[in-house]
């Protein structure tokens, strides 16, 4: 990003997105590196998940399963759904640390190299996982009132009450739309801030919440458009390469979900590259002032490096 502070609040969704995707060409070997080890295995495991998961589903669903292997394959099915989970969980905030570090680094002119990204993680990831633990607290809360809207909606249909199925479906459609949309678009933005200033977990998404505000819009778009991407990439694997063995063949299967996991990495890339840089915009656009300086010594600490004294009155002392 070569644009003055000042200047990025006037950047549109589609510079937003040039100058996203050209950040990367200033430090080609760090981003390959990150895309290689924390990136690609996230987008894989996304897309094989159902690959590995359908002929657990289909042995459980099918009438002539044997009654003795069902808790087995019940079994199966949970440990293998505990582990992915754990993994996702795990490379996403790998993910978002990297990137999110990698990309202030080279806003502040930081010197930067994949070992020092890798270095500063263990301690960015503390404060991005407490900042999760929140979020999901709030998704929780979200997914309870979803649930219950379902239910509304269930027992609209069984009475045929016309006002109560009309209530439902408003709910349902403003949790996903609006609600989903912005918890999702919170939690990016506060992930960015758990890394970049000394806040994380609610104080953290206080402060996303603050940024959002006059930007929601593009927050929204953004988070719309990687949503229906990623659930366009995910439909096109489940149709052709799960469900698709009888008229692809193994060869074009192969591919074809070679070929999607390939788009997905560039995707998710370019999402964490997004989320790094509409931090910024935000900043700018609030007109909070952006100081290079103070933001290089706090990627600093991360790496445990020395952060010079800047008060007089300490080296007053120290001279006495």
């Amino acid at each position: 990003m070569d644009l003055a502070p000042e200047e990025l609040q006037f950047l549109a969704l589609p510079e937003i997105l040039r100058e996203s995707i050209s950040i990367p060409k200033r430090s080609p070997k760090t981003f390959y590196l990150i895309t290689l080890t924390l990136i690609f295995p996230l987008s894989f495991a996304i897309l094989a998940h159902s690959l590995f998961t359908h002929p657990i589903l289909a042995q459980l669903q099918s009438p002539y399963a044997d009654p003795s292997q069902i808790t087995h394959e019940w079994t199966l099915l949970l440990v293998f759904q505990f582990c992915y989970l754990i993994f996702l969980f795990a490379f996403s905030l790998l993910s978002t640390a990297a990137v999110v570090f990698t990309v202030a680094s080279l806003y502040t002119s930081k010197a930067v190299s994949f070992s020092s990204t890798i270095s500063a993680i263990p301690r960015v990831f503390k404060r991005l996982f407490i900042t999760f633990l929140y979020v999901t607290l709030l998704m929780f809360a979200y997914n309870f009132v979803f649930v219950i809207s379902l239910f509304l909606l269930v027992i609209a249909v069984d009475t045929d009450n016309s006002l109560l199925l009309f209530f439902s479906i408003v709910v349902i459609l403003l949790l996903f739309l609006v609600v989903h949309v912005y918890i999702t678009a919170l939690w990016h933005l506060a992930s960015v801030v758990s890394v970049l200033e000394p806040v994380y977990g609610y104080a953290a998404m206080k402060k996303s919440y603050e940024l959002l505000k006059g930007r929601a819009k593009y927050a929204a778009i953004l988070v719309c458009g990687y949503l229906v991407i990623c659930g366009i990439i995910g439909g096109v694997f489940s149709r052709v390469v799960v469900h698709g063995g009888d008229s692809y063949g193994v060869f074009g299967r192969i591919v074809v979900g070679g070929l999607l996991v390939g788009v997905l990495v560039i995707v998710n890339l370019v999402g964490l590259l997004v989320q790094s840089v509409f931090y910024y915009v935000c900043k700018s656009y609030h007109h909070q002032g952006i100081d290079k300086s103070a933001l290089h010594d706090h990627l600093g600490g991360y790496l445990g490096e020395y952060v010079p004294l800047k008060s007089s009155i300490q080296m007053e002392n120290l001279d006495v």
